[in-house]
């Protein structure tokens, strides 16, 4: 799903008011003690595990395919199952080899007259081919992206059904983009970051509401695999400092210390960079990094092995505890 990774390096560039090599426990626990009472969900992690079972029945969501024709239609028929305001926006965007695609970018709008209002994201379609496998005859296969991108879709889908049984007391969009991963592959030039999250780049510059706007967003990335360590990623750290340490001290607060790491990450080009830059609007950019692989993301990224067995539903679990008590925490 990642495009350019810089791993630690020019981290001293990286402005940050907060040092996040560690969490000052007493102002943590101060933080914690002001915090209002709220009655925050409890985030079901079978049924969000279901949802991953669902999205990978159809094979490889690649663009272009009947996968991801009908798994286009899944997401949106379950979607209007929780939510009224469920918008399919349909587009074409040339890819990096001329090829045009046609994309569907999912919308699911809660209180949509509100303008106090959240955006959660992740990217819904697979990659066409796993260049990073370990075996070069694999290669060229497509990728059925369980971690990558199916594991957010479940989770948001489990905070829609949630949502859908209490409001929280904001507006929420729900956005699910397509194309996100048709970047070139490893062997050929990477080219501009252009080429990659083509649905969000469509969205920030033509949304679905005229005018739109909202307070911060939230891109899930990777958010399945056993033992994930989310670790600060560094664009999200320049941009949205203060709205990362939010959630990061959610998550600590709620229990799930091991998974939202108090550590620089490295800065990446995903779907939130161009949130950012044609709507002024700041993104977290919550993704699984990993400092023992040469990716730097988990090991399965890009590769064949990125599958139901790549999947643990305590994962989604801390994931999506920590997104239904921000959204329900927000004022």
């Amino acid at each position: 799903m990642k495009y350019v990774l810089i791993f630690l390096i020019g981290l001293a560039l990286i402005s940050c008011n907060n040092n996040p090599q560690k969490v000052n426990s007493a102002a943590a626990d101060s933080a914690a003690m002001s915090k209002p009472r709220v009655d925050v969900p409890s985030f079901n992690k079978d049924s969000a595990y279901a949802y991953v079972v669902a999205q990978l029945a159809f094979g490889p969501r690649v663009p272009g395919t009947p996968a991801h024709e009908k798994c286009a239609g899944y997401i949106a028929s379950k979607l209007k199952t929780w939510c009224k305001d469920v918008i399919v926006q349909k587009y074409r965007m040339a890819a990096f080899n001329g090829r045009m695609l046609d994309g569907k970018n999912i919308i699911a709008s809660w209180k949509p007259g509100l303008k106090n209002r959240i955006i959660l994201c992740t990217h819904w379609e697979s990659r066409p081919w796993a260049d990073h496998d370990p075996d070069p005859k694999l290669r060229k296969k497509p990728v059925d992206a369980a971690n990558d991108g199916a594991s957010g879709v479940a989770v948001l889908m489990e905070a829609a059904r949630q949502f859908s049984l209490k409001e929280p007391n904001i507006g929420i969009d729900i956005v699910l983009f397509d194309l996100e991963d048709y970047g070139p592959p490893q062997d050929e030039s990477q080219g501009e970051d252009k080429w990659w999250g083509l649905g969000s780049q469509y969205w920030a510059q033509n949304p679905h509401v005229q005018g739109y706007s909202a307070k911060y967003g939230v891109l899930l990335d990777m958010v399945g695999a056993p033992g994930a360590t989310f670790l600060l990623e560094g664009v999200s750290q320049q941009n949205a400092g203060d709205i990362q340490r939010k959630i990061w001290d959610a998550a600590n607060r709620i229990g799930y210390s091991s998974y939202f790491r108090y550590e620089k990450g490295g800065m990446v080009t995903d779907d939130h960079i161009f949130i950012m830059k044609y709507m002024n609007i700041p993104v977290v950019d919550l993704i699984h990094l990993d400092k023992t692989t040469d990716s730097g993301f988990y090991p399965y990224w890009h590769t064949t092995h990125d599958n139901l067995a790549s999947i643990d539903a305590s994962t989604l679990k801390a994931v999506g505890q920590t997104m239904l008590t921000v959204a329900y925490e927000e004022q």
